[in-house]
């Protein structure tokens, strides 16, 4: 009875996919997946159904979500591990829980009240300034509603996720190979690099893929402060429009059009085979991690 139950969510997860496969078939038998994916026009009323705006926009909010968040994090991580005291761990362990079950729709209302607006009178100002020598910075008029108000606001919401894990993994890592370090006269700083670190770098890989996975599938907060215009970004500071956000918004409407609620399931297809392929992987690693301990 027990692997019944195991298998239940592995079975729940087979279904859906297969519910969305075959919702999209009508899209997928007239018009070429190639051509769905590499398309730039989304014109339901026209039946064009590009999805690599919404691709490119989902890739970039969370690149750079990543790239703010896990140095943070793992530099928080290797802290608590390995240098806070137990009352700092006690006080901030609590806290990312407390972070991490924060409603998205909060998020994104402080993403609209203080990100946005700081986006768009302080940080685009000072580094559209280098636009010229490095496109990524390039801003004309922004308005604030961007990939990087996104990715600041993603990159505080995976960041317990990441740190949380990490901590586990640098946790899991024998104190005995700290002692062995320690005694041969390495100091604590060359321990966690040389010794710690390297041990424990599959386990952190893996933690990072799934605040990755986490930050895909993150739809309200990143709805809220993107802009969703159906583009591919060419800056930071261009608005983008993530899958998520094109589900949310466009589902239960405009079903009259042709194709159209196939078009939304295959982008729902299209998240959903990305965020199980990063989670069957992080998961995979941090198990062949496990084993490696025992």
């Amino acid at each position: 009875m027990f692997w019944v139950f195991s298998a239940l969510p592995t079975l729940i997860g087979v279904l859906i996919l297969v519910a969305l496969w075959l919702k999209s078939q009508p899209i997928l038998l007239s018009h070429p997946i190639a051509t769905l994916l590499s398309g730039s026009a989304w014109k339901p009323q026209k039946g064009e159904f590009g999805f690599l705006p919404f691709i490119s926009g989902t890739i970039w909010v969370t690149v750079v979500a990543l790239v703010i968040a896990v140095p943070i994090c793992i530099l928080t991580a290797i802290y608590l591990s390995e240098y806070a005291s137990a009352r700092i761990q006690r006080f901030i362990k609590p806290l990312l829980d407390l972070l991490a079950a924060i409603p998205s729709v909060v998020y994104g209302v402080w993403g609209v009240l203080a990100i946005v607006p700081w986006v768009q009178n302080s940080i685009a100002p000072f580094l559209s300034r280098w636009g010229n020598i490095f496109p990524i910075l390039a801003s004309k008029n922004p308005t604030g509603y961007s990939v990087l108000a996104g990715g600041v606001v993603l990159a505080v919401m995976i960041a317990p996720f990441i740190v949380a894990i990490a901590y586990e993994v640098l946790q899991s890592v024998p104190f005995g190979l700290r002692q062995a370090s320690l005694a041969l006269g390495a100091t604590r700083w060359q321990t966690i690099k040389y010794a710690i670190f390297p041990k424990a770098s599959g386990g952190i890989f893996a933690s990072i893929v799934l605040g990755c996975s986490r930050a895909l599938g993150e739809t309200m907060a990143v709805l809220m402060v993107v802009g969703n215009v159906p583009q591919i970004p060419r800056s930071i500071f261009d608005a983008a429009y993530p899958l998520p956000a094109l589900i949310a918004n466009n589902y239960g409407e405009m079903m009259s059009i042709p194709l159209y609620d196939a078009a939304l399931m295959t982008a729902s297809l299209i998240l959903l085979t990305i965020v199980l392929v990063l989670n069957i992987f992080s998961t995979l690693a941090l198990r062949h991690i496990l084993i490696e301990k025992t």
